[in-house]
């Protein structure tokens, strides 16, 4: 014997709107915070230099500001649709944002396996030409220069390839035909002991002339190995960790894009329920 549904009825479940409304307005918030502070400091330093570069994809790639600007439309995009989208039992938004959950879910999945499977290929690949004008770019844009800096720093490497420190010939200002006192030299970041411990102050000459130096004799005054490859071995280290913080957020995805999914076969069902 079925129960006698009451005209207050409804197959919508509360909980589960408004779980995907909190979940994405916290996300949206977030967003919105990642395109101000994207567009504050691309809008600094335009300011500051007076132009920015963009006429290549590489341009765009090398512009932090920019890169965290995009990404926050793309997560507040994203997640209006899905705040909209539960509020108002939309299932077109719904959609929409399933759809993107999906796609970016896809697209992690097939960057782990190509990362595990070919890493060697996948690290010939990126320094072909990347990594050139990374270290070509490091005196033209701030916010480039304060991340390798603090990559080298972090990780304990200087340059990008398995050239190590030499990398930085490619450099204008620290290739030996450069006119400038930093011929031949590294930014200080690649020191191993660049800060003073008495007076707390940095030697930014530390690096000068290294690259007239054997790799034995410079690997006494700055790290010689490039980062790509100590982030490699970073990453091997520490497999198990990286591993379940990727299942935790796969996981996560799954379970946000479940949810839509439940509330859009509640929603269709609620517009096919006969009215009396």
């Amino acid at each position: 014997m079925h129960r006698r549904r009451g005209p207050n009825f409804t197959y919508v479940s509360g909980c589960v709107k408004y779980m995907i409304f909190v979940l994405n307005f916290v996300f949206w918030l977030f967003g919105g915070l990642l395109i101000g502070v994207g567009l504050y400091a691309f809008i600094d330093k335009w300011q500051a230099m007076g132009q920015v570069k963009l006429e290549t994809v590489y341009d765009v790639l090398l512009n932090i500001s920019l890169l965290i600007a995009l990404l926050g439309g793309i997560v507040f995009i994203v997640s209006f649709a899905g705040c909209i989208g539960a509020l108002r039992e939309n299932t077109c938004l719904l959609k929409f944002y399933s759809l993107c959950l999906l796609v970016l879910f896809l697209f992690e999945m097939g960057s782990a396996v190509c990362g595990f499977v070919f890493p060697r290929s996948l690290h010939g690949l990126f320094e072909l030409g990347f990594t050139d004008r990374v270290v070509h770019s490091y005196r033209d844009d701030p916010d480039l220069q304060n991340f390798i800096d603090f990559a080298q720093k972090d990780f304990h490497c200087c340059g990008l390839t398995s050239d190590g420190y030499m990398d930085w010939s490619k450099n204008e200002y620290y290739n030996c035909t450069s006119p400038s006192v930093e011929r031949c030299g590294v930014p200080f970041s690649c020191c191993i002991n660049a800060t003073d411990i008495s007076s707390g102050l940095v030697n930014i000459m530390c690096g000068y002339g290294v690259q007239n130096y054997p790799v034995a004799e410079a690997s006494k005054r700055v790290w010689t190995s490039g980062c790509i490859e100590i982030v490699r071995s970073w990453a091997e280290r520490n497999l198990y960790t990286i591993a379940s913080v990727a299942l935790g957020v796969a996981l996560s995805q799954l379970f946000v894009i479940y949810l839509a999914k439940t509330l859009e076969g509640q929603i269709e069902l609620q517009k096919a329920r006969p009215s009396f």
